[in-house]
């Protein structure tokens, strides 16, 4: 029932001046090429910074392409700067939008996502959140997780989240949860 808009930028690097929306989709680029080489194969709900799609569309769109999962890919922000760590979010038992085996297989989904995430970068775990008021969680018909790989109000977690070597730890931590999902 609230509405909200339809494409959001997000945070951004206090130190890096990175946009969310450019860090989101370089790491989302670096996580299909790293599961189209583990064998997965990888639909993209966008592949540039230039859209016009909302979350629930998103949702929406992993459906209609067949996925089994949606894995969406995202930055913190805090006002309190020295808050550092990552987390997923996943719907809660009473979310009323979604069937429980959808519920239970997005916490499952994102409780691997987190825990592996963290050991790969070695980043605060701060668990799974449960969120029932997001529109890219409530209008997904398969199992879910929003990542947030970071706070970019974070001077040291925002530096690293911009360079290479760390975006593909939180990649390969990304794609071990993946795979613990699966059983791999």
């Amino acid at each position: 029932s609230e509405m909200k808009a339809k494409v959001a930028g997000g945070t951004s690097g206090v130190a890096s001046g990175l946009a969310e929306y450019e860090l989101n989709l370089q790491v989302a680029l670096k996580l299909q090429t790293e599961l189209e080489k583990r064998g997965y194969e990888v639909k993209m709900c966008r592949t540039t910074n230039d859209v016009n799609i909302s979350n629930a569309e998103r949702a929406q769109m992993a459906a209609n392409q067949g996925a089994d999962i949606l894995v969406r890919i995202h930055a913190n922000g805090s006002d309190n700067t020295s808050v550092a760590g990552a987390l997923t979010m996943a719907p809660s038992n009473s979310n009323p939008y979604l069937g429980k085996s959808v519920i239970s297989a997005s916490q499952t989904l994102s409780r691997k996502i987190v825990d592996c995430f963290c050991v790969a970068t070695g980043a605060k775990n701060q668990g799974v959140m449960q969120a029932d008021t997001m529109s890219g969680i409530n209008w997904s018909s398969i199992p879910v997780s929003i990542v947030e790989m970071g706070y970019m109000t974070n001077r040291t977690e925002d530096l690293n989240m911009a360079s290479t070597s760390y975006q593909t730890k939180m990649v390969q931590g990304i794609a071990n949860g993946i795979d613990a999902y699966y059983g791999a």
